[in-house]
């Protein structure tokens, strides 16, 4: 069946761009990148700049605003930390759960991935859920086990409703920050298994329309290729959305 679906690029800026680099960028950005209605942009700053894309976007309602981390608490006393509630009374309309950085470098765990998916739903901002394999993971052909556990421990505790409002980002772990990418028909192969599973966790009806991106090591010369790939419906981009050139080249890609 063929889908019709509004592509959607995702920059996520990691620890890089401060709010005076930030206000910089997005001038940049807009420069080389017009408003572009068939598909959809979303930056995901360091929380200290999310204001300042705000600000310097703000005629531009076409670049929409992520947050890359929430707490899995709805509030309380965790020094650092900012909750789903103060992201949704900040005009954020999205959050990352589940980063494979996160994951290394936090400890967030599956079950801990789904209650942040909880808060981030319950305060009304649209949850991405990043799920994918590690090198070892994929040599020992482990990539259905893998993202079948993620998927169904991270949904647990979510309703149908809820589960209805997910989108997925596949981020094979080995491919993040180090120059190597999926191949077209190892994402395609993945974002199969996912959306099958998301048939299973839902409804097949939900499957058919689940936005699932690819993110690892996305740039402006393999764009075209991955999104022609099959059931790929847009990309979270890392270093290479860091250029502003480089990745306004990247939203414009995929345009027929």
């Amino acid at each position: 069946m063929m889908r019709n679906v509004r592509p959607f690029f995702a920059a996520n800026w990691k620890m890089h761009m401060g709010p005076g680099e930030t206000s910089r960028f997005i001038r940049a950005f807009m420069a080389a990148y017009e408003a572009h209605p068939d598909r959809r942009v979303v930056f995901f700053p360091p929380a200290i700049s999310i204001a300042s894309l705000q600000t310097a976007a703000a005629d531009r309602p076409d670049l929409e605003v992520g947050i890359q981390d929430v707490h899995a608490e709805a509030q309380g006393a965790h020094t650092g930390a900012i909750s789903a509630g103060m992201v949704a009374e900040a005009g954020v309309a999205w959050g990352l759960a589940g980063h494979s950085e996160r994951r290394r470098e936090f400890g967030d765990d599956d079950e801990l991935v789904g209650r942040k998916l909880l808060r981030l739903l319950e305060a009304g901002v649209n949850p991405i859920l990043c799920v994918g394999e590690t090198l070892a993971e994929r040599e020992e052909d482990r990539l259905y086990e893998v993202l079948s556990r993620q998927m169904a421990t991270a949904l647990r505790d979510l309703g149908s409703e809820d589960r209805r409002r997910l989108t997925y980002a596949y981020e094979p772990v080995w491919a993040i920050g180090t120059g190597k990418t999926a191949s077209p028909d190892d994402a395609s192969e993945a974002h199969g298994i996912l959306r099958k599973r998301v048939a299973h966790l839902t409804d097949e009806s939900t499957a058919e329309a689940a936005v699932i991106l690819y993110g690892g090591s996305v740039k402006p010369d393999n764009i075209e290729e991955l999104l022609a790939a099959r059931g790929v419906d847009g990309v979270l981009v890392g270093g290479a959305s860091l250029d502003s050139g480089g990745f306004a080249r990247i939203c414009a890609a995929g345009g027929g």
